[in-house]
């Protein structure tokens, strides 16, 4: 269940990176944003929603529900706690963590008693254990009993305290509890208990639930239409004085406009009818002379938080050798990636699956980069074709061209011809189009026969999860969460819920080591089981070391560039004070996810 959750949050994700699917016209007029909203009073975001609204039932599947209600978003379901990406640091919302309590055996939180429902009743634990156990997700791989007390404080108010017991007989990870904690949404089960007694819970996750909605966040549903998704501030909302010192949030009024791809969104940032986005933007050094913005004014603009790769189909000939693995990772050059297909918001690359970033830099050797990983490196282009050819040479693979030059077929050590291999990727997804087509180009000039494999979504995510692919774009982990980097490698490597060609795989998509074969190596399963019961902090750089080592030596995956979790983009023609790295009051998130809410109560009007 946590990987089809997974691969479903990734697809999420990507989305707002391609082109967008309906909606509205042109946005060039406030008037086709919000009607007649004051522009004061009105903020507007996008990247999100791309076609027009369906369901907002917080029970439904997160990729049926609309936003702001499916995903890890605040603005109407609250979660218990949220992650702060920029330091680590869980903070609270409906609870408060008890780190000096929690541990290998439990998570605990103690739930705020201020927090209070928009129909006036109380959030209470009957509303967290009716989520987790008796709702529409699956927790019993993680949690295996919620443990409920009562505590009075010397005012008198009582305070009831959770404990997330820890299945030690299932996936024994208090990392991927702390996970489900941050990512779970409340919903009010006096609301929903009686229409799943009436209706059974398969018909009531179908409700839209979008007429007056009961919700604890500080936002309601408005309307919605196909254009657009309206939010209205609710000034009576538990938060205001709880957590922000009676203040309340800058906008009354929240606008998601659905538009018909990113041109038009650019063209809304530019003009300063959209405040701020997360999709992508290509060259947006030169859309600051309009007001757009970023976390950095300098490449790579944005705060790496995500990984897309190549996952390679390690079961299929040659794929599951990891010298041809090795050989195709050496081809790309990494540095038209970084420059055309992602308009230089990436740093350079690292071989290895851990991100060089704030959070998981001190667990990257240097030395091992060398000694383990294939040199990417290599800036001459003559030169990073020997290397490549070499490889396969060693291998003993073959590249067979014709009297023109061009590459005709490949031939393993037997003299079989080979297949051409295709690269699957969904079509429309301008980034990642360029990509695969950079790739591409890398490898065939090395003599290795692949080719685009462009396909709509439809067959796109089916490929994925049955293994119908010989390599295929993704985005593990595409949400910067407490458990990174360890959640990158599960997903990339764990051989746990293996799965054969064929039967749909949640994790591990590429089918790498294989349980039983000859190859097999136990010590990645062994890692990845460990890591999240440590406690020393040396012994867990130990072990991710180890582990990385064993990711560049054998290939599975092939990283091509750092993007941020989101493309935080902002205009400041209307709204200032939005978080950057001279200001970096909150992460560079967009004022609907984590902790990035905050964002909402510290906007400013532009003067």
């Amino acid at each position: 269940m946590i990987g089809l959750k997974s691969i479903a949050r990734t697809a999420l994700a990507l989305s707002a990176s391609g082109a967008l699917l309906s909606g509205c016209g042109d946005a060039s007029s406030e008037g086709d944003l919000g009607g007649a909203l004051p522009r004061q009073q009105t903020l507007y975001l996008s990247g999100q929603q791309n076609d027009a609204p369906g369901s907002f039932n917080p029970l439904a599947e997160s990729w049926m529900a609309s936003w702001p209600v499916g995903g890890r978003f605040n603005l109407m379901y609250e979660p218990l706690i949220t992650y702060n990406s920029l330091n680590g640091k869980i903070e609270p919302l409906l609870g408060t963590l008890v780190e000096e309590l929690s541990n290998n055996d439990s998570i605990v939180v103690d739930l705020n008693p201020a927090a209070k429902w928009s129909d006036g009743k109380p959030v209470t634990s009957v509303d967290v254990t009716f989520m987790f156990l008796r709702g529409s997700i699956n927790s019993t791989e993680q949690i295996s009993a919620i443990h409920i007390d009562s505590l009075k404080g010397a005012d008198g108010v009582i305070t009831e305290r959770l404990s997330f017991m820890v299945a030690k007989d299932k996936r024994n990870n208090p990392l991927t509890v702390r996970d489900m904690l941050q990512a779970t949404r409340i919903a009010p089960s006096h609301v929903f208990e009686p229409l799943i007694k009436e209706k059974g819970l398969d018909e009531t996750k179908k409700l839209p639930m979008d007429q007056n909605p009961v919700v604890s966040g500080p936002y309601n549903l408005r309307s919605a239409d196909p254009n657009k998704i309206i939010l209205e501030r609710r000034d009576d909302y538990w938060g205001n004085a709880a957590l922000h010192n009676g203040q309340l949030p800058a906008p009354k009024f929240i606008v998601h406009p659905i538009y018909k791809n990113n041109e038009h969104n650019t063209i809304a940032m530019r003009e300063g009818n959209l405040d701020a986005s997360q999709s992508f933007i290509p060259r947006i050094a030169r859309k600051a002379s309009a007001g757009v913005h970023t976390w950095w004014n300098e490449p790579p603009y944005f705060r790496p938080g995500a990984m897309p790769m190549l996952v390679i189909n390690t079961l299929k000939e040659p794929l599951n050798d990891k010298r041809f693995r090795r050989a195709l990772a050496t081809a790309i050059d990494y540095n038209a990636l970084r420059q055309f297909a992602v308009s230089n918001y990436t740093s350079t690359l690292k071989a290895g699956l851990i991100m060089p970033t704030d959070l998981e830099g001190k667990y990257i050797v240097d030395e091992d980069l060398d000694k383990y990983g294939v040199n990417l490196g290599i800036s001459d282009e003559a030169e990073r074709l020997a290397a490549v050819k070499q490889i396969l040479s060693e291998a003993g693979f073959k590249s067979v061209f014709n009297d023109d030059g061009t590459l005709d077929h490949m031939e393993n050590a037997k003299g079989e011809k080979l297949p051409t291999l295709y690269i699957t990727s969904p079509n429309g997804w301008t980034d990642w189009e360029a990509m695969v087509t950079i790739a591409v180009e890398g490898m065939r000039k090395a003599g290795i026969d692949i080719r685009e494999g462009f396909v709509d979504g439809g067959s796109y995510w089916p490929a994925m999860g049955l293994g119908n692919f010989d390599l295929v774009m993704h985005k593990p982990v595409a949400d910067v969460t407490p458990s990174l980097p360890w959640s990158r490698f599960n997903e990339i490597m764990a051989s746990r819920d293996w799965q054969p060609l064929g039967a749909w795989a949640g994790v591990n998509i590429g089918r790498y080591n294989q349980p039983g074969t000859e190859g097999f190596r136990p010590e990645v399963d062994q890692f990845l089981s460990a890591i999240p019961l440590m406690t020393d902090s040396v012994e867990i750089a130990k072990a991710y070391r180890e582990l990385n080592k064993i990711f560049m030596e054998d290939q599975p995956s092939i990283p091509l560039v750092y993007l941020p979790e989101q493309f935080y983009e902002f205009s400041d023609r209307v709204w200032t004070n939005w978080p950057t790295a001279e200001n970096p009051y909150a992460p560079a998130q967009l004022p609907w996810v984590a902790s990035g809410t905050k964002i909402l109560w510290n906007l400013k009007l532009a003067k």
